[in-house]
């Protein structure tokens, strides 16, 4: 794994005294998450002083990821950033491809920013939109797992193969954990390219035992195996896929009316025709004007004749 120097040397009233790269546990489930470069460094003021780790990954769908791995259970959203936790052990932040660890302090908003600002290879896309489609009600806080692959599906979800979440196909999955009155069940939405291709993986999941699913547009929502297969309907019918369409029509202005433009040409015209009139009578006055009074300055406004015909 790389090092790279992503912390800066002064964090706030602390100053980094060492960095090393970070040492990772489970190596194909970072790598399937695009990990890409670590630091780990340790800051101190005075008598105090933290650890504070960096990951570097691809893009955010990887950031994203490895935030809902590395989040503890007793975590609880912290108000320093969209996607931020803590706990008594340590704090999390998530932002855009970067995962930053703090054990020891929880760093001030204004640290952060500023060190945000730094960061080299910042990836600003977009976040999936798949965790969106978790239903809200009876979540288990920090029970999501976001898989990209195999390596993280046999991590988080062993009882369903590669071979029917068929990566091949594109096919990424959010997987979380709920609190039911018939007790916890793990439900898992799986994305697939097009609804076509998620209606023929429904067939292939069907041969998973005791499994309860529902598809919905490109999404299979699947519960295995549900202790209550009424709980687990009642579960798979709130994930519910929704297109939104933006429809930008053009609205016609007054400019773009063939009449107002004809009418503007008569307009102009009228206009041209009044000012040529104007200066053709100004010019003809002064002319008089000054034949008449100032005839001693005046030049001779007698026409030349050349007589060319006697020649």
């Amino acid at each position: 794994m790389l090092h790279a120097a992503i912390w800066p040397d002064q964090l706030g009233p602390f100053t980094k005294a060492s960095s090393k790269p970070a040492e990772v546990a489970d190596q194909a489930v970072w790598q399937e998450y695009g990990l890409q470069e670590t630091e780990q460094a340790e800051y101190a003021s005075g008598g105090q002083h933290f650890t504070a780790t960096a990951y570097r990954l691809k893009d955010p769908t990887g950031a994203l990821a490895a935030f809902q791995w590395q989040s503890p259970a007793d975590a609880k959203h912290s108000s320093i950033g969209e996607h931020a936790v803590q706990s008594p052990a340590l704090t999390l932040v998530a932002f855009h491809n970067y995962l930053f660890r703090f054990d020891g302090r929880q760093p001030e908003v204004a640290e952060l920013t500023e060190m945000f600002g730094r960061l080299a290879r910042l990836d600003r896309s977009p976040l999936p939109t798949l965790p969106g489609f978790l239903p809200a009600q009876g979540l288990i806080p920090n029970s999501e797992r976001y898989v990209l692959g195999p390596a993280s599906l046999a991590a988080f979800e062993p009882r369903i193969s590669a071979s029917l979440a068929a990566f091949q196909l594109g096919s990424e999955a959010q997987l979380a954990k709920y609190k039911t009155k018939s007790g916890e069940m793990a439900l898992a939405i799986f994305t697939f390219p097009t609804p076509i291709l998620a209606r023929d993986r429904v067939a292939a999941f069907s041969k998973l035992p005791g499994a309860v699913m529902k598809r919905s547009g490109p999404l299979v929502a699947l519960i295995l195996p549900p202790a209550d297969k009424d709980a687990a309907e009642q579960l798979l019918g709130k994930v519910n896929y929704e297109v939104n369409v933006s429809w930008t029509e053009y609205v016609p202005s007054a400019r773009d009316n063939i009449g107002n433009l004809i009418l503007g040409i008569f307009r102009l015209t009228g206009v041209l025709l009044l000012f040529c009139l104007g200066a053709g009578l100004v010019f003809g006055g002064l002319s008089a004007l000054r034949r008449r009074i100032f005839k001693q300055w005046g030049i001779d406004d007698s026409m030349i004749v050349l007589h060319l015909e006697d020649r």
